[in-house]
C-alpha cells in the first residue's frame, strides 16, 4: 500500500455474498467483489450491488492487484483493473492509488506500459470524429498528433476504481502523441465537469523503472493448461499460448482462426492454401539486443508503390515476445535484416515530406507504399487477416530504422536498427544455416581482404550466370518469397516496420 494516504479505508459487507470490501481510496466510487464477481457502486457509506461483472480475461500480466512501485518519486499502489476491447484487440488500464491521494492509471497494452494522471482542459474538448487521424491539435498548450481513435468497450474490471463504464457499451476514446513521447489520452465514456470527456496525460514507462513488488511469481502462471479447441476447419486440436491473442493458426490445416469473439463465440476461419515456411521456427528462442525473445508469430507480405500495381516485392515479420518487454518485430527483406519496436512518441512527420525526425535524429525517407498481408502462422495480439492493408513509409538515418504504418483508425510508428544476417542466424542457433541468412549487408567484394583480381572477376560471372538461369526458368512470386521490385525504382527491398494492428499504450 502506498505510504502517507491521508484518508482512512472503508470497509463494508458486499451487498451480494456479504464477504467483507475494502475500500483504500476516498476517489472510489465503484468495486467488484472478489468472491461473487458482483458490480458495487458506494455512495457515502452505503453499498448498492448494480450487477454482476463478466470474468477477467487472463492476460498473464505480471502486475496484479496491491503490487506497488514508484513513478517519478511518487509512492503507488495498484487498487483496480480495466480491462477494454476494441476491433483489433484488448488492453488494459490498472488504477492506481498515489502516496498523497489522487489516481492515476498504468496502461499494458501488450508488454507497452503507460503512466498518466488525469488533467483538466483550458478549452472545450471537441467530440471524437472532430480530430482526424495524423493530423496535429494543441491541448493545454502542447502540440499532439492524433495517434488513434477508436470505438472502444469495457470488458471486464477488478478491485477498486474511481469511475466504472457500462459494461460492453460502447464509447469512443482518441489518442494523442508528442513528438517528445507524451500521450494524451481523451475518454468519451463517463463523463465528467459538465459532460466533458475525461483527460489524462503521462508517458511510456518500463516495468524496472518503476521498482515495482508484489508482482506476480513468474515460475507460477495459471494458465489452467493453456485454451484449448478444435480447429473449426479440420477439427485438429489448437492450443493458444498467449492469453492475449486475437488470432492463430492451426498447425494441421494452416486455416486463419480469428479469436477475436473468444473461445466461446463461433469460430470463424480462412483457409490458406499456399504455406510459406520461415527460416526461424515457430516457438525457438533466441538472444537479440541483450533480451530473450521467443518467436511466436510469422506473416509474410506483400508491398507495391501507389500507381504501380504490376512490380511487387515481398518480406516476412517474425513476431517476437518478451515477458517484460512486450513485441518486437524481426524483419527479414532482401536489404537485410532489421530488429524494430512500435514507439510511444509522435515523430515529426509532414505528408509529402522528405524526411522525419524522431528523438532529434533526421530520418530521410526511402520509400512510400501500399503493404498487405498473405500469409501468417502462430499467434498475435491483434486481429490479423490475409488481405490486411497499410499504407507504409519508410524512413532511415545510417543503420538507424523508422518506418510509419496508417491503417483506418490508427498511425503506429516503429523503430529500430539494422542487423547483419550471421547475427541472427547465430542469435538463434543456426548458424549451420547462416548461409541461408545472407542479404544485401554482406560486405561489398571491394572490400574482402586476400581476394585476387582472378576470383572476383570469376565470381561476378557466375553471380550473371545464376541471374541469367534464375531468369530464364524461375519467377519469383511475392506472395510466398521476399522479392525485390524487377524495376529498381525502390530502393527497399521490404519494410524497415512490423505492422502491429495496434501501436501499444493505449488510453
Amino acid at each position: 500500500m502506498a505510504e502517507d494516504t491521508p484518508q482512512r479505508a472503508y470497509r463494508a459487507a458486499c451487498p451480494g455474498c456479504g464477504a467483507p470490501l475494502e475500500f483504500l481510496s476516498a476517489q472510489s466510487t465503484h468495486a467488484v467483489c472478489p468472491y461473487c464477481q458482483s458490480t458495487v457502486v458506494r455512495s457515502g457509506e452505503t453499498l448498492a450491488r448494480i450487477g454482476k461483472m463478466a470474468e477477467l480475461f487472463n492476460d498473464f500480466s505480471p502486475l496484479q492487484l496491491q503490487a506497488a512501485g514508484t513513478f517519478e518519486g511518487q509512492r503507488f499502489t495498484v487498487l483496480g483493473r480495466l480491462q477494454y476491447q476494441y476491433p483489433q484487440g484488448t488492453w488494459t488500464e490498472w488504477h492506481a492509488l498515489l502516496a498523497g491521494g489522487a489516481s492515476a492509471y498504468l496502461s499494458e497494452d501488450n508488454g507497452a506500459y503507460v503512466f498518466t494522471l488525469p488533467v483538466a482542459s483550458s478549452r472545450d474538448i471537441p467530440p471524437a470524429s472532430a480530430f482526424r487521424l495524423g493530423a496535429s491539435t494543441a491541448i493545454n498548450g502542447k502540440t499532439y498528433a492524433v495517434a488513434s481513435s477508436e470505438t472502444v468497450s469495457l470488458l471486464s474490471a477488478q478491485g477498486e476504481l474511481p469511475h466504472l463504464p457500462a459494461l460492453g457499451q460502447p464509447f469512443a476514446m482518441v489518442e494523442l502523441r508528442s513528438a517528445d513521447g507524451e500521450v494524451l489520452g481523451i475518454d468519451y465514456g463517463p463523463t465528467l465537469r459538465g459532460g466533458q470527456p475525461a483527460l489524462s496525460q503521462g508517458r511510456s514507462v518500463r516495468l524496472d523503472e518503476l521498482q515495482l513488488t508484489g508482482l506476480k511469481d513468474e515460475s507460477v502462471r495459471d494458465d489452467k493448461g493453456g485454451r484449448q479447441f478444435n480447429c473449426p476447419h479440420c477439427g485438429a486440436p489448437v492450443t493458444v499460448t498467449l492469453a492475449a491473442s486475437q488470432s492463430i493458426t492451426c498447425g494441421a490445416c494452416r486455416s486463419l482462426i480469428d479469436l477475436s469473439q473468444g473461445l466461446g463465440a463461433a469460430l470463424t476461419s480462412a483457409l490458406q492454401d499456399e504455406p510459406v515456411s520461415p527460416l526461424i521456427a515457430l516457438g525457438r528462442i533466441g538472444q537479440l539486443q541483450g533480451a530473450s525473445w521467443q518467436v511466436v508469430g510469422f506473416q509474410h507480405r506483400m508491398g507495391h508503390e501507389p500507381g504501380d500495381e504490376d512490380e511487387s516485392f515481398g518480406w516476412d515479420e517474425y513476431l517476437l515476445y518478451n515477458r517484460k518487454l512486450g513485441f518486437s518485430f524481426l524483419v527479414d527483406s532482401t536489404d537485410g535484416w532489421s530488429l524494430v519496436k512500435p514507439v510511444t512518441g509522435a515523430p515529426g512527420y509532414k505528408p509529402g515530406a522528405s524526411s522525419a525526425t524522431y528523438l532529434s535524429t533526421t530520418y530521410q525517407l526511402l520509400s512510400s507504399y501500399q503493404a498487405e498481408t498473405s500469409y501468417v502462422a502462430g499467434e498475435f495480439y491483434w486481429k490479423v487477416e490475409r488481405g490486411q492493408k497499410t499504407s507504409n513509409r519508410d524512413f532511415a538515418s545510417g543503420k538507424s530504422l523508422l518506418s510509419q504504418e496508417q491503417s483506418k483508425n490508427e498511425i503506429t510508428w516503429s523503430s529500430g536498427s539494422q542487423l547483419a544476417g550471421d547475427v541472427v542466424a547465430k542469435a538463434f542457433k543456426l548458424e549451420g544455416d547462416k548461409a541461408l541468412f545472407k542479404r544485401t549487408d554482406a560486405s561489398p567484394v571491394s572490400s574482402a581482404s586476400g581476394m585476387g583480381m582472378t576470383t572476383i572477376v570469376i565470381g561476378i560471372l557466375l553471380i550473371l550466370l545464376v541471374l541469367f538461369l534464375v531468369s530464364r526458368c524461375s519467377r519469383c512470386d511475392p506472395r510466398y518469397e521476399n522479392c525485390g521490385t524487377s524495376s529498381g525504382a525502390r530502393s527497399s527491398g521490404g519494410s524497415f516496420g512490423g505492422f502491429s494492428g495496434s501501436s501499444g499504450g493505449h488510453k
